[in-house]
C-alpha cells in the first residue's frame, strides 16, 4: 500500500471519527426530516409537471385524430368531386396526422406508467414522512432521557461519597463522646451529692439507734438531742411511748421470773 493511500485513509478514518462526535440525535433527526419534506416537494412538483405533460399530450393526440378524420372526409368529397388529384393529397395529409396520434399514443401510455409509478411513490414517502415524524419524537425523548441520566451519573461519579459518610461518621461519634462526657459529669455531680446526704441519713441513723439503746439501758425515755426540732423536752413524743412500752414489758416479764 502506497504512503499517499494509507494517509488518505487515515484522514478520511479521522473526519468519519469528527463527523460521529459531532452528530447530535436530535439535530440529525430534524434535518432528515427537512431533507425528506424537500423531497416530496420535488416529487409533487415532478408529479404536477408530469400530470400536465399528459394532458397536453392527450390534447394533442385527440386532436391529431380528429384532424385526420377531418382530411379522410375531405378525401371522400374530393374524390366525389372526380378531384382525385385533391383525393390524394388529402389522404396524404391524413396519413400524417393518423401516424402522429399513434406516436402521441405511445406517448400517453408512457407518461400514464409515469404518472402511476409517480404517484405510488408520492404515497410511500408521505408514509415515509408520518412514520419517521413519529419515530422522531420517540428518538429525541430517548436521546434527552439518556443525556439527562448521562449528566447524573456523572453528577453522582463526581461527588466523594465514602468521604462525605466518613464526615458524617466523624462527626457522629464526637457528638457521641460529647454527650458521654455530659453524662458522665452528671452522674459524677449527682453522685457526689447523693453520697453526701447519703452519709449524713448513715450518720443520723446510728446517732439516734444509740441515743436509743442507752435510753432503754438507763431507763430513760428522753435521750438526748432525740426530741424534734420545735418541741420542748418535758412533752412526751409517741416514739418514747413506744420505748417506755417496751420497757414495762420487760420488767413485768423480769417479775414473773
Amino acid at each position: 500500500m502506497g504512503l499517499f493511500d494509507r494517509l488518505g485513509r487515515v484522514v478520511r478514518a479521522n473526519l468519519n471519527d469528527l463527523v460521529s462526535k459531532a452528530e447530535d440525535p436530535e439535530k440529525v433527526l430534524e434535518q432528515t426530516i427537512v431533507d425528506m419534506g424537500e423531497d416530496l416537494i420535488q416529487l409533487k412538483q415532478a408529479f404536477g409537471q408530469t400530470l400536465a405533460s399528459q394532458k397536453r399530450t392527450e390534447a394533442q393526440y385527440k386532436q391529431a385524430l380528429k384532424d385526420a378524420n377531418t382530411w379522410e372526409q375531405r378525401a371522400k368529397l374530393a374524390l366525389s368531386k372526380g378531384e382525385e388529384s385533391l383525393a390524394r393529397e388529402a389522404l396524404v395529409r391524413k396519413k400524417s396526422y393518423t401516424e402522429t396520434a399513434t406516436t402521441l399514443k405511445e406517448q400517453l401510455e408512457q407518461q400514464s406508467g409515469q404518472i402511476e409509478t409517480m404517484r405510488r411513490n408520492l404515497t410511500a414517502l408521505e408514509s415515509k414522512i408520518s412514520e419517521a415524524k413519529t419515530k422522531k419524537n420517540m428518538l429525541i425523548a430517548r436521546s434527552k432521557a439518556a443525556k439527562a441520566n448521562e449528566a447524573l451519573q456523572s453528577t453522582m461519579s463526581g461527588l466523594n461519597t465514602s468521604g462525605s459518610m466518613a464526615a458524617f461518621e466523624r462527626m457522629e461519634n464526637k457528638v457521641l463522646d460529647m454527650e458521654a462526657r455530659s453524662q458522665a459529669v452528671g452522674e459524677l455531680g449527682g453522685s457526689s451529692l447523693e453520697n453526701q446526704f447519703a452519709e449524713l441519713e448513715a450518720g443520723s441513723g446510728v446517732e439516734d439507734e444509740l441515743a436509743m439503746l442507752k435510753a432503754q439501758m438507763t431507763g430513760s425515755a428522753e435521750p438526748k438531742g432525740a426530741l424534734p426540732e420545735g418541741e420542748t423536752k418535758d412533752k412526751a413524743t409517741p416514739k418514747d411511748d413506744v420505748v417506755d412500752a417496751e420497757l414495762d414489758d420487760l420488767r413485768r416479764q423480769l417479775d414473773n421470773l
